[in-house]
């Protein structure tokens, strides 16, 4: 939006909306969507911006087409871990928080609720300190 100039702009599109699955199946159609994304739709943008004279424009949608593709290795990375039961497991020690509270607990799996929330595993996420 940082493009347009104010006022209206009308906006005719379709986006598919996909289908509700498992987890693995919604991991797999994100990758792919991403895939998608990344080297298709997004350069397709870049290309028709630069032949239309917005070298801005085009640069921008070349640098969302790198998000993209960093999307894609995530939800890739993240179904691996799905397949191989490694979501709520690691081999070695790590830290696991709480998304709720904050609490640390420190394993190769979450507790099954939060001692200090009572909350699931499910909102327990590895601890990343890349400040």
């Amino acid at each position: 939006f940082n493009f347009l100039e104010g006022g209206s702009t009308e906006i005719t599109a379709s986006y598919p909306a996909g289908v509700i699955g498992n987890t693995k199946e919604n991991l797999k159609a994100a990758a792919e969507g991403e895939n998608y994304e990344h080297t298709k739709m997004y350069p397709g943008f870049a290309r028709i911006a630069d032949e239309e004279g917005f070298p801005e424009i085009a640069a921008v949608m070349r640098a969302i087409a790198v998000a993209e593709n960093q999307h894609e290795k995530r939800y890739l990375a993240l179904l691996d871990n799905v397949d191989k039961n490694r979501v709520f497991r690691r081999e070695k020690i790590v830290s696991w928080r709480c998304r709720n509270c904050g609490y640390i607990h420190e394993g190769t799996e979450p507790p099954e609720k939060c001692p200090a929330c009572a909350h699931p595993r499910a909102l327990f996420e590895l601890l990343t300190e890349s400040y």
